[in-house]
C-alpha cells in the first residue's frame, strides 16, 4: 500500500513536471529587458523567447516575431529548443508507461511487467529532468554572462525571465518523481505479494468437496466393474470339482 502510495505521488509530481515544461517551452519570455542605468523609464519592454521575441510598449500594445531561421541563432539557444522538446517527448512517454505501471490499474499485465514498466517510466522522468536542467542552466549562464558584460549596452542587457523558473521548477518535478517511482519498485519484494494468490474460503471448501466426491465416484466405479470371481469372500465347493 505504502509503494503504491509513492506511485501515485510521483505520477503526480511527473504530470506537473511535464505541464509546466510544455508551458515554459513555447513561453516567450526566457529574458526580458533589465530595467538598469539610463534603461529604467521606458516605453518599451522586450521578451525573448525560445521561438519568438516579442515588445510590450507602454500604449498597451503588444508584438510578437518568430524566429524563423535556426542556423542564424546562437548555440544555446539551438540546444534549448532540441532538449526542450526532447523533454516533452521523454516525459510524455514515461507518463504512457507510468500508467501501465501503476499498481492500482488493471492494465498493464501481471506483477513483474508492471514493474518493468514502472522502472522505464522512472528512468524516463529522470531523463527528462535532467534534459529540461541543461538548457534552463545554460541559457541562464549566458544571460548573467551578457549582463555582466561591461561592453553591451545597457539598453540591450537581459535578464533571466519567468520561462527560466518554470523550467527549473519542472526539471525539479520530473527529477523527484522519476526517483521516487523508481525507489517505489527496488528491490525483490517479500512476503505476501510474492505467495500464490489463493481462492476465497468458501470457494476453495467447494472445491475441495467436488474433488472429494470426485475421488468417491472413481472408487464407486473401480469397484463395480470387478467381476464376480474377485468378490468372493468365502469357499464353495464348486472350486474342488
Amino acid at each position: 500500500m505504502a509503494s503504491t502510495g509513492m506511485q501515485i505521488f510521483g505520477f503526480v509530481l511527473a504530470l506537473l513536471g511535464i505541464m509546466g515544461a510544455m508551458v515554459a517551452t513555447v513561453l516567450p519570455n526566457w529574458k526580458v529587458s533589465a530595467d538598469v542605468g539610463s534603461n529604467i523609464i521606458t516605453a518599451i519592454s522586450q521578451m525573448q523567447g525560445l521561438w519568438m521575441d516579442c515588445t510590450w510598449y507602454s500604449t498597451g500594445m503588444f508584438s510578437c516575431t518568430l524566429k524563423y531561421s535556426v542556423l542564424s541563432l546562437p548555440a544555446y539557444l539551438q540546444t534549448a529548443r532540441t532538449t526542450m522538446v526532447l523533454c516533452c517527448v521523454m516525459a510524455a512517454m514515461g507518463l504512457c508507461l507510468a500508467s501501465l505501471g501503476l499498481k492500482c490499474t488493471r492494465w498493464g499485465g501481471g506483477r513483474r511487467s508492471k514493474r518493468h514498466a514502472a522502472i522505464a517510466s522512472g528512468g524516463c522522468f529522470v531523463a527528462a529532468g535532467f534534459l529540461c536542467l541543461v538548457p534552463a542552466s545554460w541559457f541562464t549562464n549566458e544571460v548573467i554572462t551578457n549582463f555582466l558584460d561591461s561592453n553591451v549596452p545597457e539598453s540591450n542587457k537581459f535578464e533571466p525571465g519567468g520561462a527560466v523558473y518554470v523550467a527549473f521548477v519542472s526539471a525539479g518535478f520530473l527529477l523527484v518523481g522519476g526517483s521516487v517511482f523508481c525507489l517505489s519498485c527496488s528491490g525483490k519484494r517479500h512476503g505476501l505479494q510474492d505467495m500464490v494468490l489463493l481462492p476465497p474460503p468458501d470457494k476453495l471448501l467447494l472445491h475441495q468437496q467436488l474433488l472429494q466426491q470426485q475421488h468417491q465416484q472413481e472408487l464407486q466405479h473401480q469397484y463395480c466393474s470387478l467381476s464376480p470371481l474377485d468378490n468372493k469372500t468365502g469357499y464353495s465347493l464348486q472350486d474342488y470339482v
